[in-house]
């Protein structure tokens, strides 16, 4: 059996086929255009291979209540070309295969879940911080759905009072992450490109006291086994220990499990199957259409 599996993004399209063992087999990406130029495209991809189920993992934000008449439709996107589509039925209807429909950080963060860094986790978080922060959160060992899916990269942060940008940059709330650590709002609070600042540049002290406060803010809300935070910003890899160090300051002592006061190191871990965490993800999700 061939399985498709889709990772819809705000800049690009991965699609890939994999077997029934999670094998890639083949894989193609294509810029996100508008739909009416990249769906044909994905169509074809998928038809040409004789898929037998499909596992779509996009960006959002999404409607997947079962129940609603909307169930599948990018809703409030900021890529206006793909705001209140439907992109589920689109594809079921023009595939016509079994599919399962969820965002691309759930699908990565089942992934990470059962085959990467959180394996043998029943509940652990997936962040991604590069051109947006997402997260998906599994419970469970299943990704967490309810009014609608975790925005983690809108929760409410508190500025440092050194940001010379306190209220971020995002167009919808003041000093949310997204806003805060995102690697737009690097690039712009620091006036050019963040890929090309030093290491010893203030912006990542900022950056990682803003990643640990999301830490924090996960572990009191969700109380997960594991953090995994990936995305091109956190490619920085020397970021990784400074947002450790950071987050058991914040925590000041109140939580004393030792994963968070002995082991912190094997806690908050980056991804391993990125960069296509969500690929995968999406495999697992077509391999489970009914």
């Amino acid at each position: 059996m061939k399985i498709g599996a889709l990772e819809a993004g705000g800049t690009k399209m991965v699609m890939g086929i994999f077997d029934e063992e999670g094998h890639l087999l083949e894989d193609k990406r294509i810029p996100t255009r508008p739909p009416a130029e990249t769906i044909p495209e994905m169509i074809g991809f998928f038809q040409e291979k004789g898929i037998e189920k499909l596992g779509i993992g996009t960006f959002g934000p999404v409607d997947l209540r079962p129940d609603s008449p909307d169930f599948g439709t990018i809703t409030a996107t900021p890529k206006l070309d793909w705001r209140n589509y439907p992109l589920y039925t689109v594809l079921r209807e023009a595939l016509s295969v079994p599919c399962t429909f969820d965002t691309d950080v759930n699908a990565a963060a089942l992934a990470e879940c059962r085959l990467g860094a959180a394996r043998g986790c029943e509940n652990a978080v997936y962040v991604t911080v590069g051109t947006g922060i997402g997260a998906g959160i599994c419970v469970g060992g299943k990704p967490v759905h309810g009014l609608m899916h975790p925005e983690v990269g809108h929760m409410l942060l508190k500025p440092n009072p050194r940001d010379p940008m306190p209220q971020g940059f995002c167009p919808y709330h003041e000093s949310c992450l997204e806003g805060l650590a995102s690697g737009p709002a690097i690039s712009k609070r620091a006036g050019r490109d963040a890929g090309n600042l030093p290491d010893d540049d203030p912006a990542f002290t900022l950056e990682a006291e803003y990643l640990a406060q999301m830490c924090v803010n996960l572990i009191m809300v969700l109380s997960p086994e594991k953090i995994v935070i990936g995305g091109g910003v956190l490619e920085r890899e020397f970021l990784l220990d400074r947002i450790r160090k950071e987050t058991v300051r914040l925590l000041g002592g109140y939580i004393q499990a030792p994963e968070i006061t002995a082991r912190v190191d094997s806690y908050i871990v980056l991804p391993e199957l990125y960069p296509i965490s969500g690929l995968i993800g999406a495999w697992l999700l077509g391999r489970d259409a009914q």
